[in-house]
């Protein structure tokens, strides 16, 4: 079995109705991953409950009221857990075990879903394609010789492959909209403290959100009525009330305003990619909505902003991994300061490395007036350009990703080629807003992402739009062939 042709609610159905049991279901998804995991190499750790789990499940009976009772599910590998290890993709967290479950998997648990397994992803969540990883390379389903994304490409992967139904992520600057972007599935970035952070790895603290990929935007609402709310934990998590963001998701577009920046379409971006977006503008005026071209003039500067404050985080989130208190210890050090130099050089990756680096410059003290207290400035201004579209706008639509997938390798020996994948996510982070990544056409066989942006807490507006889009197209119908174009 796989799920190109089961939405959420038609495997509820079968649950509840007898069709399947949960254990069925779980053993058939983990056969999925099982048969394609050699090609793909989408995941870090399985779950060895989760049959249990299922069980479990069936023996309470399947909950009608819950859409994922008894539902296979898989989360990124910088969601700690108890049963599983967490490793971020890290040599750093190499069979590192957490005290306690991310407060996500907490509420996936408490809905009946059975978690089957932990997804690849680059190393701590800094990568843009999830070759960083310090295990494996996962591939794009679409085409074996593609990337998939970054830094949730696992968990982009397995849903693409039509190995599960659904999967959490996390986004710092785009990591689960431009995955979605590169696999044909939808991908959701929450407004930033509308799901909890607890029991996230931090990279950035001040951008990071966990979000949900499945296959279509009806089930991406589902998975986040589940995962959102406030938490007590998370000084950050908001106490603003959580809709069922499945309400009212096919009410259309008619009278809704859509803004279409001039900056995304601008010469950096692949014509196919313009040409789709371009027609997905055009459908939306059919649809009802009027569509108008705007400018967000401090775009531009998205990138470079991003990486001067998202580093400068990340060297201070990342300074806990020492070598003292857990995770990798060098060994034979000759004194303390020998043994923080042996197990930071040799624990993180490249990447990692690279961007503690670039951060600790940017707060030191002759650096930080010029690139962090500027790039806090520009921050402030593509804010205000959000802010200024928002005013008569209902939601910003564009191209997730400036490109289709490209070749593994392709980019892994020039970091700043790489960063630029990120151009059109990244603002949507410096702003805190939501943002979501569906299919909207194909370039050579590979998938194109469309990205809608709302304003904040304006989850529903997107879920609506990209419903419309999707009922009324065919992208998310297209199934990949593992490893054929």
């Amino acid at each position: 079995m796989n799920y190109f042709d089961r939405d959420l609610e038609s495997v509820h159905q079968m649950l509840v109705d007898g069709e399947i049991t949960s254990a069925e279901l779980t053993k058939q998804t983990l056969a999925n991953i099982d048969a394609h995991e050699a090609d793909l190499q989408a995941y870090l750790a399985m779950n060895d409950e989760a049959l249990a789990q299922a069980e479990k499940i069936d023996a309470a009976g399947i909950d009608p009221d819950n859409v994922l009772s008894g539902v296979p599910v898989a989360i990124k590998d910088n969601l700690v857990t108890t049963n599983m290890p967490t490793t971020a993709a890290s040599k750093m967290l190499e069979n590192f075990h957490s005290l306690f479950n991310a407060t996500v998997v907490e509420k996936l648990q408490a809905a009946g879903a059975v978690i089957v397994g932990k997804t690849n992803l680059d190393e701590f969540a800094m990568g843009s394609s999830t070759e960083k990883s310090a295990y494996k390379t996962t591939r794009n389903p679409w085409d074996l010789n593609t990337v998939p994304g970054g830094s949730s490409g696992g968990s982009a992967t397995t849903v693409a492959a039509g190995e599960i139904p659904a999967s959490l992520g996390s986004d710092t600057g785009g990591s689960i909209r431009q995955p979605a972007s590169f696999t044909g599935v939808v991908g959701m970035k929450p407004t930033y403290g509308r799901v909890s952070r607890w029991g996230l790895i931090a990279f950035g603290s001040s951008f990071d959100q966990i979000g949900p990929f499945t296959r279509t935007v009806k089930d991406n609402a589902y998975l986040l009525n589940t995962i959102a709310g406030h938490d007590d934990h998370d000084a950050t998590s908001s106490d603003k009330e959580v809709p069922d963001f499945t309400t009212g998701i096919d009410q259309g577009v008619q009278g809704m305003r859509i803004a279409l920046p001039k900056e995304y379409l601008s010469d950096g971006i692949d014509q196919s990619v313009k040409d789709a977006i371009q027609v997905a503008a055009k459908k939306y005026e059919e649809l009802g909505a009027t569509v108008d071209e705007v400018s967000l003039p401090h775009a531009q500067y998205g990138v470079m902003a991003y990486y001067a404050l998202a580093s400068s985080e990340a060297s201070s989130n990342l300074e806990r991994f020492d070598g003292i208190r857990y995770g990798y210890r060098a060994e034979d050090p000759k004194n303390l300061e020998d043994l923080y130099v042996k197990t930071r050089s040799t624990g993180f990756g490249d990447e990692v490395k690279r961007r503690i680096m670039l951060g600790t410059f940017a707060l030191s003290a002759g650096s930080f007036d010029k690139y962090f207290k500027k790039a806090a400035q520009i921050r402030t201004l593509i804010i205000e350009d959000f802010q200024k579209v928002f005013q008569d706008h209902d939601l910003i639509m564009g191209p997730t990703a400036p490109t289709t997938a490209f070749e593994v390798g392709a980019e892994s020996t020039d970091p700043t080629e790489m960063y630029m994948n990120d151009v059109m996510t990244i603002p949507v982070n410096l702003a805190g807003l939501p943002g979501m990544s569906l299919p909207a056409g194909f370039s050579n066989g590979l998938p194109i992402g469309m990205q809608l942006i709302g304003k904040p807490f304006a989850e529903s507006t997107i879920y609506q739009a990209g419903h419309a889009f999707e009922q009324n197209t065919d992208f998310h119908k297209q199934t990949p062939q593992l490893g054929g174009k």
